[in-house]
């Protein structure tokens, strides 16, 4: 087998210059630009300070994901601390739908309306507070569309003429951003770094690209919900049983408990558990969420494998549809598809005469882009380059899927090619704790600084053993090559895997640190098996 021809063997000093190389400086929280350079960021602060002086009713609205319910455990927190009331509505993406929306407002009595995550296309919200003499003010980080909300103050560091310098940030990065003008604006002794841990979660499940300034807020925010006492931080720490957490283990093990409420049932669940005040309270709501996490689980493979059956395997876009289809994992199942095709996806949940579902995008493919192409077409749509949502009516769907499958004609075939990220080879004796320590001073890792994969080529794969309760894991020992006297362990979870005929395995894997009863190893896991 002759694939990945050009990947370097690494000494340790090679892989640290690569790894130092994606990084043209270190930004520090000091390096943070001032919130004030987001548009209309200090209309909208001298708003909310002013409501507050004048005893105004304040409502906010957030959003259902992860980061929305973040921004708005922020919000939520922000303004117990300094003990004035607000409601807090996120929407049920079943009863209400999205954002700040005409369902929403029904059952809003407020002076002073807020987003946060949400709201840069809520034109007909907009309207509707104008004429109910609601001031609106909406802080979200999607890509706007061509026409923008009458709003009173728009808080979007993607929109035209904002100056703020790093635009790739989240919805809960915009709303603790603009509550730190608040605090000036009011004068009050708040610490917002409390905060961080919050806003890191954010960060990294809402999968912005941790450099710049993200990088040092994830860096910061791990390191307080290591040592935090809020009640939800405690528990995290807790269920995950470690000293030191790592943007994969939120990205992974927490970000899908949260998100899990709004997408089964409400994400008023996971807000109670951010927000929770005492430990009782965070175990309760953590419980919730676990099981509604299993639920989710079993729902999304079940749908995953329907899906599959639809999928068109000569189009370069998959958008499928099916009745019944859980709406809340719908977008699992999109990133389960591309996954599985190495192709951009579209999965839809079809109820009564409306499609609505979920995209997600490989390689270089701007989805967001590419539907916006058939806007014609769709009742509704927001996202960005890599994720997006949408609806349309049924009758639209067969329209839409040829047309958005000539429009991916135009892009180039490179585009579609997945981003391996594989860095190169390791000599099997430069695996030891010398590249952990040099992995370790490169984290946080996730998108825009992938954490580090290896290669190994035409290996000889000695034995497989299976592993776990229910023996559904792997444990792979491989001689890296003929000369060896050592041999290595990988590890492949959730994977039931034998030795080939011929003995070889060509792969790629990831070098994690693994504590066990007080034990630090080198674990080797498994990425990928290159056939």
């Amino acid at each position: 087998m002759n694939i990945f021809p050009d990947i370097p063997l690494l000494t340790a000093d090679k892989l640290y210059q690569l790894l130092a190389s994606r990084f043209s400086d270190h930004k520090k929280l000091k390096d943070i630009p001032s919130p004030a350079l987001l548009k209309n960021s200090k209309k909208a602060a001298q708003r909310i300070a002013h409501a507050i002086k004048n005893k105004e009713r304040i409502t906010l609205v957030g959003d259902y994901d992860v980061d929305g319910v973040t921004s708005t455990s922020i919000m939520v927190l922000f303004f117990r601390e300094i003990n004035y009331p607000l409601t807090a509505i996120i929407p049920n993406r079943f009863r209400d739908g999205y954002g700040v929306n005409a369902n929403v407002l029904q059952r809003v009595d407020a002076d002073l309306v807020i987003t946060v995550d949400n709201g840069i296309t809520a034109v007909e919200a907009a309207d509707i507070c104008k004429e109910r003499e609601i001031d609106l003010i909406i802080t979200d980080h999607h890509t706007p569309s061509d026409e923008l909300p009458d709003a009173y103050a728009i808080v979007n560091p993607k929109l035209d003429e904002c100056v703020y310098p790093f635009k790739e940030i989240c919805g809960a990065e915009v709303a603790w951003l603009l509550l730190g003008l608040v605090k000036k604006e009011l004068e009050v002794d708040v610490d917002m770094r409390q905060y961080l841990d919050l806003v890191a979660l954010a960060v990294i499940a809402d999968v912005m690209p941790l450099y710049d300034i993200n990088r040092a807020i994830v860096k910061e925010g791990l390191k307080q919900m290591a040592f935090s006492s809020r009640p939800s931080s405690v528990i995290i720490r807790e269920f995950l049983n470690k000293s030191s957490l790592s943007s994969e283990d939120i990205a992974f093990s927490i970000a899908p408990r949260i998100n899990s409420a709004g997408r089964l049932e409400d994400a008023s669940i996971a807000l109670e558990f951010l927000t929770a005040e005492t430990l009782e309270t965070a175990a309760k709501q953590f419980e919730i969420l676990n099981n509604l996490n299993n639920i989710r689980k079993a729902t999304e493979a079940d749908t995953t494998e329907i899906a599959c059956l639809h999928v068109n395997s000569e189009d370069k876009v998959i958008v499928v549809a099916g009745e019944n289809w859980h709406e809340g994992v719908v977008g699992i199942v999109a990133s389960r598809l591309v996954n599985r095709f190495k192709k951009p996806a579209i999965v839809l949940n079809i109820h009564a005469d409306t499609a609505k579902g979920s995209a997600r995008s490989i390689g270089d493919v701007d989805i967001f882009s590419l539907i916006n192409s058939q806007k014609g077409l769709l009742t509704k749509f927001g996202g960005h380059k890599m994720a997006a949502g949408l609806s349309l009516h049924v009758s639209n769907i067969d329209e839409f899927k040829a047309a958005i499958n000539r429009e991916a004609q135009n892009i180039d075939p490179n585009d579609f090619i997945p981003k391996e990220d594989i860095l190169g080879e390791l000599a099997s004796e430069a695996i030891n704790f010398e590249l952990l320590d040099i992995l370790e001073k490169f984290e946080p890792y996730g998108e825009g600084n992938p954490r580090p994969r290896f290669l190994i080529k035409d290996a000889e794969l000695l034995q497989v053993r299976l592993f776990g309760a229910d023996r559904s894991h792997s444990r792979l020992n491989v001689r890296v090559k003929p000369y060896d006297r050592q041999t290595i362990e990988i590890v492949a979870f959730r994977q039931v895997l034998e030795v080939p005929e011929d003995k070889k395995i060509t792969c790629s894997y990831t070098v994690n640190k693994n504590v066990f009863n007080g034990r630090t190893s080198v674990q080797l896991m498994l990425d990928n098996i290159y056939l």
